[in-house]
This record gives structure tokens, sequence and C-alpha cells, in this order.
């Protein structure tokens, strides 16, 4: 049945880069492993992981909404920014591989991390395999600026370009993750029974943006959805989440004003900063391995994952609440991680 969301999104124009729904798991063995059977607790997977573009990732999901406008306006030239190990940066190289569109990159060395592996392995390698032109500025450069002043540059020279900010996390780009919220609502109809709470990690802003507004407009309200802040501590995460959630619902059309209540950012994983390891993610990023045999990226879905498995083990949710973790994607960020992940 089409949903007033469904009718909103239909006016934007979309690529079509997941080629169907992403598949939600029982995460039977981490139940188990967690003592969450006898609590009666269900945890279960979102595979956002499992898709066949570029080595799939929550990013397609916003690279189909920014990719469908620039498709409609004859764009030639996508340029995109990121840090060094942008999982960002490396789909969208391989979106515009598949669709035959040019592709620049302006990565920042924003992590501290100099190994060999963090510099020329993981998503770097992808990133020159699917043929994007690099350019790599130094820390505290501002990539966004440098990205707009070669956009003109191109333009001078006849070319039609489009520059997509961090994380393709724009009003535009949450979009993909509204549309996700409907697809979430369809795939519990059939499993008989509505997530107690979606748990995301929270870099730009985009995901748990768009997982909010489109939950708001399908009256399940956007504190269904929960985030643990990778990038920025939790003040500057919450805000930014609230602002580019109200700017998504005003995309849409929904006239709905968010509370600062409703969206749930925690902070307590992001350590000593992005990119940077912690021991509870490396020992998420084992766990989920060891249990259930998938692989969490070290920098988004790890730090989540702890932070879940903390508030489970903690006792943050009761008999009958089922919980869905959003598996992001970025699973070739852990080659460029080998030092954390085997020395930890």
């Amino acid at each position: 049945m089409q949903t007033p969301l469904d009718t909103a999104l239909s006016a934007f124009p979309k690529a079509d880069l997941l080629q169907g729904p992403t598949p939600i798991q029982r995460a039977s063995r981490l139940e188990q492993h967690l003592g969450l059977v006898e609590r009666g607790i269900g945890l279960y997977l979102k595979r956002d992981d499992y898709m066949l573009i570029g080595g799939g990732g929550n990013k397609l999901r916003k690279l189909e909404f920014h990719l469908g406008a620039a498709l409609a306006q004859g764009i030639d030239t996508i340029i995109t920014v990121g840090g060094i190990q942008s999982n960002h940066a490396r789909l969208t190289a391989a979106v515009c591989a598949s669709l035959g569109i040019a592709c620049e990159l302006v990565l920042t060395r924003s992590v501290p991390k100099t190994e060999i592996e963090y510099e020329l392995n993981g998503n770097v390698l992808l990133d020159q395999l699917f043929g994007a032109e690099m350019h790599v500025l130094d820390k505290g450069a501002d990539a966004l600026a440098m990205a707009e002043v070669r956009a003109e540059q191109l333009r001078k020279k006849g070319r039609k370009v489009l520059v997509i900010p961090t994380g393709g996390s724009t009003a535009a780009g949450s979009l993909g993750y509204a549309r996700c919220a409907g697809e979430i609502v369809r795939q519990e109809a059939l499993l008989g029974f509505a997530f107690t709470q979606v748990i995301v990690p929270n870099g730009s802003a985009g995901t748990h943006a768009g997982l909010a507004a489109g939950f708001e407009c399908l009256g399940r309200g956007a504190e269904t959805v929960k985030s643990y802040s990778v990038l920025s501590d939790q003040p500057a995460s919450a805000t930014r989440t609230l602002q580019l959630a109200q700017d998504t619902l005003a995309l849409l059309g929904n006239k709905a004003e968010l509370s600062a209540g409703a969206i749930h950012v925690d902070g307590s994983q992001l350590g000593e900063g992005y990119g940077v390891p912690t021991q509870a993610m490396v020992e998420a990023v084992r766990l989920m391995a060891r249990c259930e045999g998938l692989l969490i990226d070290p920098v988004y879905s790890g730090k989540a994952f702890a932070g879940l498995v903390a508030d489970l083990r903690q006792g943050r949710y009761r008999r009958g609440d089922n919980v869905l973790f959003i598996m992001t994607g970025g699973t070739p960020g852990l080659f460029a991680y080998r030092e954390a992940l085997t020395t930890a």
C-alpha cells in the first residue's frame, strides 16, 4: 500500500543503485552469547552492507537521490569530499564508474594514522580501481572549498559538475534513509512485529536524520532511531542531526516540528576522535565476526555496535524488545586498520 511517505519520495528523481530492499536477519548466535535469549530480547541485523555496487554500504542510499538529480540535470562530473578512507568517496567512485560519469575525490588526512595500509590500502585502493581522480589534502584543509574551486575550473572547460558534500549528508541525500524507514516498516509487517529501536552510527548525520524523518512521516516518531556518534561529540552530533532531520522533513513537505528530545545520540563510543580505534570497537568487530561470521567496519558500525553491546549488557532493553542494528558497510576499511585489529 502506498504511504504518504512513498508519495512524497516519488517526486524526486532516483538512480536505482540498490536493486531491491536489503535483507533483515536474526543474530541468533549473538543473542545466545549476550544472554538475550533468556531475557526475551531479539537482536536483528539490517544488511545495508549487502549491496551489489562498489562493496555496498549506507552511502548508496544517499547516492540514489544525489545521482538521480545529477542524471536529470545532465551532469558529467561528480566531485565529492571525505577522509582518506572515506566509504562515501569509494561508493561515489563506484557509482560514477557504473554510470559513465567522471569522478574526482578531494580527500583529507583527517585521522592521525600514517601506516602504509591506511594510506594505500582499503578504500584508497578501491578508489583507484574505480578510476577516480584523487586530490589528497593535509589535515585542516577545507576540502569542500577545494572541491568548489576544482568544479569551477571544470565548468569553465564546458563540463557539467555536481559537488556532493561529506557523506552525501544533505537533505536530498537523507531522503535515502527516509525511504529506508518505509522499507523497514514493510519488512516489519512480514516479520509480524515492530522494532523497539533502530540503531545506527552517526558521522555526518545523514543516516540518522533520514531515518528519523522517515519514521516521523510514518507516524512512528523520530525517537525510534538511536545513534552512536563517531565523528563529533554528542552535543554537536545531536544538533546537526536535528537540523538535518528537520530539513529532510521540510523537503518531503512534512510540517512536523521535531524537538531535541526526539533525537537520541549517544556520545560514549567516540573515544579520542573520528577514525581513532578503541578497545571496545575492536572487541565489537571481533564479536560480530566470531559469532555471526559477518564483518563490520572499524570507523562507523564497529563503534556503534560496541555501544549497542554495552547497552544490552547494562540492561537498557526489556523483555519483549526487538532491536534492529543497521550494518552500514565499510568493510574495505578493515584492511586499513590491520595493526589496530591484530595488536589490540
